[in-house]
């Protein structure tokens, strides 16, 4: 295994990690229409009910991911966590509201009552899935930082990134095309999540609902992903030179990845079918609640292939729009050989751990949730 293969290697997990995070936040996407979809207050509970079986796994996920980016990519993590920490601390203080929620929502001397927390799930389910997306949006919409590895010397303060100014990560959303992006992953989530509710969910209301709210959470997001996806194709990309580094403007430089990488654009293109087909087959097949299956599969091989398209075949994958020569690309921002390859050896546990959440979600979800588990069992 050569150093530029590992570096690939480690671009492709974390690339899956992101994919599976994007996927998990149906539990975001569900409780954000919690009120439409439940209705009622036992509704509302058996949606609750329905995602706090899952949140453990998004709000794990997304930890991993950060620590598998850390590991394998430091200087972006230092860069974009570090100098974009107000976009990180609001969608960290986010997931901490819904961990909070659903343990203390129905707890006896709970002085906030139900409705608060429920509140604080559907802040969750909004602010969530729109800031992480418009997080991955940088990828290709460029950030405001700048590197200085020559400070690495300056032994008073040897920090080699900054952020350009105050606003810390916030000034991504001031980008219109990191908003569509982000909408886009809102709704997609929210699309899920009505998903995953109607199969999991055994409630004659909440499917009947569940089959019309869908169009209205797909609709939005089918436009805005179209138009993000014909505008990723169109824009220029930042292109690094292998053998200098050197960073320039591309022209179609996304395209022309995935046409330099076929094995990458077909699986896009079955990703993005697996959507349609899991939204298709819940809104024109009666009575099938089986379409979270399809969907939730083609989500996390349709981002996974953008996350390639956004760091291989010699592209800079986190672009600073101050200073072009301080963007980021897999090459210069890796951790070193001994480090990568160490970790490639315990990243061979993955399909064992892997293996052990299916079982889990399997056992967690062989029953469906019913109005008697929630009135006579250990619910939220």
């Amino acid at each position: 295994m050569s150093y530029q293969f590992l570096q690939q290697y480690w671009w492709f997990l974390v690339s899956l990690l992101g994919a599976l995070l994007v996927f998990l936040m149906f539990v975001q996407g569900a409780n954000s229409c919690m009120r439409s979809l439940g209705w009622t207050k036992e509704g509302k509970r058996l949606v609750v009910n329905s995602t706090g079986r899952k949140w453990e796994f998004t709000f794990t996920t997304l930890v991993t991911f950060g620590g598998a980016f850390f590991a394998s990519f430091p200087l972006f993590y230092s860069t974009s966590f570090g100098g974009a920490y107000w976009l990180w601390m609001i969608i960290l203080f986010s997931f901490v509201l819904q961990a909070v929620s659903y343990e203390f929502q129905n707890k006896l001397g709970n002085l906030l009552g139900p409705r608060t927390f429920q509140f604080f799930l559907v802040l969750n389910g909004i602010l969530g899935p729109l800031l992480l997306g418009g997080a991955v949006a940088t990828f290709f919409e460029g950030s405001n930082f700048i590197i200085e590895k020559a400070n690495l010397t300056d032994l008073g303060a040897p920090i080699i990134s900054r952020w350009a100014n105050a606003s810390h990560g916030l000034d991504a959303l001031l980008n219109p095309w990191v908003l569509v992006f982000g909408l886009a992953v809102f709704f997609l989530a929210r699309t899920l999540g009505i998903l995953y509710v109607m199969n999991n969910v055994d409630d004659k209301d909440i499917r009947s609902r569940g089959s019309v709210r869908i169009i209205g959470a797909a609709v939005p997001f089918l436009i805005l992903f179209v138009a993000y996806l014909v505008h990723l194709l169109l824009k220029d990309g930042y292109a690094a030179d292998p053998v200098t580094g050197i960073i320039s403007m591309e022209p179609y430089k996304y395209l022309h990845n995935l046409l330099d990488m076929p094995v990458v654009l077909i699986f896009l293109l079955v990703g993005i079918v697996g959507v349609l087909w899991g939204i298709g087959i819940t809104i024109f097949k009666k009575d099938c609640n089986s379409g979270i299956w399809p969907a939730g599969v083609g989500t996390v091989i349709t981002v996974l292939c953008l996350l390639l398209c956004a760091g291989w075949n010699n592209t800079a994958y986190y672009p600073s729009n101050v200073d072009l020569q301080s963007s980021l690309t897999i090459a210069n921002s890796c951790s070193s050989e001994f480090t990568l390859r160490t970790m490639a050896i315990v990243s061979l546990l993955i399909p064992f751990v892997l293996a052990y959440i299916i079982y889990a979600w399997h056992s967690i979800d062989k029953k469906k949730i019913t109005k008697d588990e929630i009135a006579h069992g250990d619910a939220y």
